[in-house]
């Protein structure tokens, strides 16, 4: 392939960016795919993901007896995403051509490309406890057998045979600085080739030590680089100090350092138009990687709903912010204490049972398609492995056989004040009170029960009982720091994923897909995620890219 045969530079080989170059290889396009990194990490941050997706009416639903619609997940999206800008306009015409893809079209869509999901239905994200506000009414969240790396091979497969075919074309470690602009449109790429490190490992740290230059020109460039997850400066300086308080002082990336949100600078000096830039998710789950792969690796708890949440000073946290229920509301009720910390109680019963990791390097048993592992450390009274692994070794974890030595372990810990063992021994016994019966006043104990009427969450989430009980021990503790994950914000498009200026016309030549356009539109959470629609707005606006690219559709605005 000679650079004048080049009809789109894709320029990030994530998610979004195969699935966009998937399209264009259907349609016998000639796509050159650059890449900072080296081939190794082909596909980016997806394949380190638990591979959850967002789905409504699923066969994987009605099997589980959910009734689940349009109309129901619309509501839950706009009632979640809160928009409120002029600059989401867009973003709303995004939010609900997705929830349409979502219902029906997408799981088909991956379903003809080989992707299955586990039976049971997860219930991320359950919301504030309003009807109108935010989170999900009921369970969508589909796990997919294979985790991320399935997803990713989904894609990745057909791409590398479009390369043997001679349609795809790779450059890695060729690092983009610069936009061609000619005549007001974009033509090209500019940028730094990288010293080669062929030999490191998915994930980890590559020098940026610059042994060159290019240049490649394009009728269409495409930019799928992903968010700003690992640059913790560039979220600070983001940072909605109005909405969530004062930034944390310790976060930990749930990301790899390549994440740095380069692009978006390099799209907005080019004549993009970057908005919604303070809106992000991060999670408040966040561990230290006893094993780490990239620098400062974190690893999310994904609780079920039992453990007992203390904010840095010991106090109990209110309704709604229970384990798995309202992130940034949580986020936000956290950082009130001017502490960025908080911490899990709960039993060996509990971890055993409710905790997941996220990250497909954590569930080698579904990972790996694996049925009998599954089983056998699924139903163990032990939790998985790699949570075993953490109680041993994470540097967060207190195990102690009683309450006392757990709240001085605990002492040890904290970046903060010293918990006092009288006040965290009185929230406890009193939680402890109100579960001798089937009915209670303890908001969480209620939530539970409500949880535990869904038949998957009855196999998941652990019968209430006294969290003090000796014969459920060893008592645990967890640290939870800030985690940094996702830019909600980013470059604004249409629905065909073409770059907008701020005048609001399209950029010629240019698209973005994924998280640097904030999945679609440049912003199509609003304020707030659902859960699952990170990895298919990847798919979604990627799709929409290559198709568009492809020529499948107009690009009228």
């Amino acid at each position: 392939m000679n650079a004048t045969e080049v009809n789109v530079i894709v320029v990030g080989a994530g998610l979004a960016g195969l699935v966009a170059t998937y399209e264009l290889v259907k349609a016998g396009r000639m796509v050159l795919i650059i890449d900072q990194e080296n081939r190794n990490n082909l596909g980016g941050q997806a394949f380190w993901s638990l591979g959850g997706l967002f789905l409504v009416d699923s066969p994987e639903q009605r099997l589980m007896r959910i009734k689940d619609s349009f109309e129901l997940a619309l509501q839950d999206w706009m009632g979640s995403a809160q928009f409120d800008r002029a600059e989401d306009y867009w973003p709303r015409k995004w939010a609900e051509a997705y929830i349409r893809f979502a219902t029906g079209e997408k799981r088909n869509y991956l379903h003809d490309l080989g992707l299955r999901f586990l039976p049971t239905v997860g219930w991320a994200e359950r919301g504030d406890g309003n009807a109108l506000g935010h989170g999900n009414s009921v369970p969508r969240f589909h796990l997919t057998w294979g985790t991320g790396p399935e997803l990713v091979r989904i894609f990745r497969e057909p791409v590398l045979e479009g390369e043997q075919q001679g349609l795809v074309r790779f450059a890695f470690r060729h690092q983009v600085d610069e936009l061609i602009v000619d005549q007001g449109a974009v033509v090209g790429v500019r940028g730094t080739i990288l010293e080669p490190c062929d030999d490191l490992k998915r994930g980890q740290k590559s020098p940026r030590t610059g042994i060159g230059s290019f240049e490649h020109r394009a009728r269409t460039v495409l930019l799928s680089t992903g968010g700003i997850g690992h640059n913790l400066d560039l979220i600070r300086r983001n940072w909605p100090t109005d909405r969530l308080g004062k930034a944390p002082n310790h976060m930990i990336p749930g990301v790899p350092s390549h994440v740095d949100g380069r692009m978006l600078e390099i799209a907005e000096t080019a004549g993009a138009h970057i908005v919604n830039r303070d809106r992000m998710w991060h999670y408040v789950e966040g561990i230290h990687n006893w094993d780490p792969i990239w620098p400062d690796h974190a690893i999310r708890i994904i609780p079920g709903p039992s453990a007992v949440w203390l904010d840095a000073n010991g106090e109990r946290l209110e309704a709604p912010n229970f384990p798995g229920f309202n992130t940034l509301g949580t986020l936000r009720r956290i950082l009130s204490t001017g502490y960025d910390y908080s911490w899990f109680i709960l039993n060996q019963s509990i971890i055993g049972k409710e905790f997941v990791l996220s990250g497909s390097e954590q569930n080698p048993d579904i990972t790996s398609k694996d049925i009998m592992l599954m089983l056998r450390s699924r139903l163990s009274r032990d939790a998985p492995e790699p949570i075993e692994a953490f109680k041993r070794s994470g540097v967060d974890f207190v195990v102690r056989d009683n309450l006392q030595d757990l709240v001085a372990g605990m002492n040890e810990l904290a970046r903060g004040p010293k918990l006092e063992y009288d006040h965290v021994e009185r929230q406890l016994q009193a939680r402890d009170r109100e579960c001798d019966n089937k009915y209670s006043k303890d908001a969480q104990l209620m939530a539970i029960a409500n949880a535990r009427r869904y038949l998957s969450d009855r196999l998941r989430i652990i019968k209430p009982h006294r969290l003090l009980d000796l014969r459920h021990g060893p008592l645990i503790a967890v640290r939870l720091n800030i985690l940094t994950r996702k830019t909600l914000g980013g470059i604004e498009t249409n629905l065909h994923s073409q770059v907008m200026r701020p005048d609001g016309n399209p950029f010629p030549g240019l698209y973005a897909a994924g998280e640097v356009a904030g999945f679609g539109g440049g912003g199509v959470h609003g304020y707030n995620a659902l859960e699952g629609t990170f990895l298919g707005g990847c798919i979604f606006s990627g799709r929409a890219a290559g198709r568009a690219l492809a020529g499948q559709y107009a690009h009228a605005r």
